[in-house]
């Protein structure tokens, strides 16, 4: 592949005036949009704003004059459109890993037994699960890698298992699952934190019926951004999560003693939410308007092609999926893997680095180009054949990698 080869795929570029909408920095490569989205232009005009007319001018009225109240529920209709969803089965709320909690303790309610995550998954599904395990006496497992629900033990009825995987961007056949889940009486929970934005989800045609994923990767809603919960609207009904907080009230304003569940998918909101996170998220979401997500999937597929076309002379291992089974991003493997990314970070190109070896490259559709990925690889390329990366700066290893 040629500079050419890859300015020719961006003549037709679907998601141009998308790109408009985000500023990143002159000159700056932005890769790591799988980890944390850069801001877009709504985002910022929301959260202005909220700041100084709906909290700086209303104050505590902004709770109606703004439907602050309808805000986790506004946002959970835009993310359902990106996910298969029905509108109101998804509300935006608290994090991953609370949310992830929310689900598998409901079902271990209901009677479900064992829960269990594939190892190798990402970590905080496993961390939470063991403390689900310690607080309830319900077993937990870990499960071999791709065993999926099938490889579920005895006794054990509660998978939770990511949709697109966090290193390898392996992309999961949800509809296969949920069909061998409803055969076997078992229960998945999706986390869809590197999946939601990137992948042309169908959730509710697949017969997903929980999942959990984040805001501020694909979805770009800032550090820290909301997360949010799917569940299937008839699952909902009836549905009793261990978080029973006042948000989650029918009737919270009521302060009555006693807790009566709220209907369908709000009852699974808990606390105060954060207005001011939960208006950027909701803000950033509008950058998916009129988005096809099956485009916007095919192009991150396409630039992720790029990138390893541009490298392949270098002759790296890779641990990503064939392409037609990847998600939005591709990992890499060098022993010195840390060094180069830093190395690459001074020189512009923001990727990341996965433990223990594992360089990670995501190429969020809406704002690249193939002509940045291209030029990236190339920049690769010439630190490694280089040696650019042995400055012994580039090996301080820092808190967050």
């Amino acid at each position: 592949m040629t500079l050419d080869d890859a300015r020719s795929l961006d003549r037709d570029d679907p998601f141009a005036e998308a790109a408009r909408l985000f500023d990143l920095p002159d000159g700056m490569i932005y890769l790591d949009g799988n980890s944390l989205g850069p801001p877009p232009k709504p985002a910022r005009q929301a959260l202005d704003h909220a700041i100084s007319e709906e909290w700086g001018q209303d104050l505590i009225a902004s709770w109606n004059s703004a439907d602050w109240m309808g805000l986790p529920l506004r946002t959970g209709a835009r993310i359902a459109r990106l996910i298969g969803a029905p509108e109101n089965s998804v509300i935006a709320c608290d994090s991953v890993s609370v949310n992830l909690f929310k689900l598998a303790a409901g079902l271990v309610m209901q009677g479900r037994k064992g829960v269990a995550v594939e190892r190798g998954d990402f970590p905080t599904d496993g961390y939470i699960m063991e403390g689900l395990s310690a607080l309830s006496g319900t077993p937990f497992t870990y499960i071999e890698p791709g065993a999926g629900v099938a490889g579920l033990p005895d006794g054990v009825e509660v998978l939770v298992r990511s949709a697109v995987h966090y290193k390898t961007a392996a992309i999961v056949d949800i509809a296969a699952e949920e069909r061998q889940a409803d055969r076997l009486g078992k229960a998945i929970i999706w986390d869809l934190s590197h999946a939601a934005g990137v992948i042309d989800l169908k959730l509710e045609r697949d017969g997903a019926k929980y999942a959990a994923g984040c805001g501020y990767k694909y979805l770009n809603g800032g550090p820290g951004a909301p997360a949010f919960i799917y569940c299937r609207p008839d699952m909902a009904e009836g549905f009793s999560q261990p978080l029973s907080g006042w948000m989650g009230h029918v009737t919270p304003f009521a302060f009555q003693d006693g807790y009566k569940p709220a209907g369908g998918v709000s009852r699974f909101a808990a606390g105060t939410p954060s207005v001011l996170a939960m208006t950027a998220l909701y803000g950033a979401l509008s950058v998916f308007d009129g988005v096809d997500m099956g485009v916007a999937e095919a192009k991150a597929r396409a630039l992720g092609d790029t990138f390893l076309e541009a490298v392949s002379p270098l002759g790296l291992a890779t641990i990503s999926a064939p392409s037609a089974q990847r998600g939005g991003h591709v990992s890499l493997v060098h022993e010195d893997g840390y060094a180069i990314v830093q190395a690459l970070i001074a020189e512009g190109v923001i990727g990341d680095f996965r433990a223990p070896d594992i360089m990670r490259f995501g190429f969020a559709p809406l704002y690249l180009t193939h002509e940045q990925v291209f030029r990236a690889g190339q920049r690769l390329l010439e630190i490694v054949r280089s040696g650019l990366y042995r400055d012994p700066r580039f090996a301080e290893r820092r808190a967050v990698t």
